[in-house]
């Protein structure tokens, strides 16, 4: 017996049957990602960006998303992160068990975030069908029409396209045809959001790195003087997350209590602690344009920790010397 041509398409795995006619009504047509999509460089970049800007932008209500084609269909996190951008609160209940009540819920909140994105529901490449169905495409066109209209500066990437099977039920059996997805907007330079400054100085200026790290941590020791404490290592003394409370609360004028934070954390759960909590403070204070997870500063990883400290030093330091002047990228 010859393999149905739909294995061939969609690139099944072995033993992966392909939709059955009886799946689909007639004239009915359902949209597939092949693997080979999947692994688009510039897909896989945009599910990050989103996943960091959906950690970010929850952070405080310690919620994690690791993959957004499984852990955003029954409503939950999209309810809290609806709420959070909207600053508005949706009467519907907070956890959803059943199938019907999670259908329920995706309702509400797909029809109030039409209202805010002041689109037409019958226009719209999401529905409540195709997210409960964990469909990867409907929700990535959801997260990036929010995050356009409110978080305009969040850096996508442009021109994001995927091809597509379109699968169709005729009468004369199934019907297939690839189509090319847009998913973000091609942009001009002009249009572009500004670039993190921090991978332009990795990326344009490895051998200023140090040179930028010695500035900053020249700027971070004389405003920890007066606490008794020394930076050496930026990349490994802020992993606790101790140092970076007493920067912060000596710089924006905070006051944190011993039971807010562990002043000797004895484990990476109390170190994870200490982060959150300093990056919670961070955000508050309108300093993070880049979003960040904690676990990187606890992981030492050299990048999230300059982004933290570069934006401090950016409002403190950068404002004496020039009145308040914007921080670009470093010279």
């Amino acid at each position: 017996m010859e393999p149905d041509p739909l294995y061939h398409l969609l690139q099944l795995p072995k033993g992966v049957a392909p939709p059955a006619e009886k799946e689909l009504l007639q004239g009915e047509k359902k949209k597939y990602l092949p693997p080979t999509s999947r692994k688009n460089p510039k897909f896989e970049e945009l599910q990050k960006v989103l996943t960091e800007w959906i950690n970010a932008t929850l952070l405080a209500e310690h919620i994690v998303v690791r993959s957004l084609e499984e852990d955003l269909f029954d409503g939950l996190i999209l309810h809290h992160l609806f709420q959070k951008l909207a600053s508005l609160e949706l009467q519907v209940e907070e956890i959803a068990l059943t199938a019907a009540s999670q259908r329920r819920k995706l309702g509400v909140l797909l029809e109030a975030a039409n209202r805010s994105l002041e689109v037409e529901e019958c226009k719209v490449p999401w529905s409540v069908e195709a997210i409960f169905n964990k469909d990867l495409l409907a929700t990535l066109h959801l997260l990036v029409a929010l995050a356009k209209h409110f978080q305009p500066d969040l850096s996508l990437p442009a021109d994001v396209q995927v091809e597509v099977l379109v699968i169709e039920s005729t009468k004369g059996g199934l019907k297939s045809e690839k189509l090319v997805e847009q998913l973000t907007e091609c942009s001009t330079d002009k249009d572009q959001p500004s670039k993190d400054v921090v991978d332009e100085l990795f990326n344009l200026a490895p051998e200023k790195v140090n040179a930028v790290k010695a500035a900053i941590v020249n700027f971070v020791n004389q405003k920890l003087e007066r606490l008794g404490l020394s930076v050496q290592s930026p990349d490994t003394q802020f992993a606790d997350g101790v140092i970076l409370l007493l920067l912060i609360g000596q710089l924006e004028g905070f006051f944190l209590h011993l039971k807010e934070f562990y002043l000797t954390p004895s484990s990476p759960a109390e170190m994870l602690h200490n982060v959150t909590l300093a990056l919670e403070l961070l955000r508050d204070e309108g300093l993070l344009s880049y979003p960040i997870n904690p676990e990187d500063i606890v992981n030492k990883d050299p990048k999230s920790t300059l982004r933290v400290l570069y934006s401090l030093f950016c409002k403190h330091r950068l404002q004496e010397n020039t009145g308040g002047m914007h921080c670009g990228t470093p010279n």
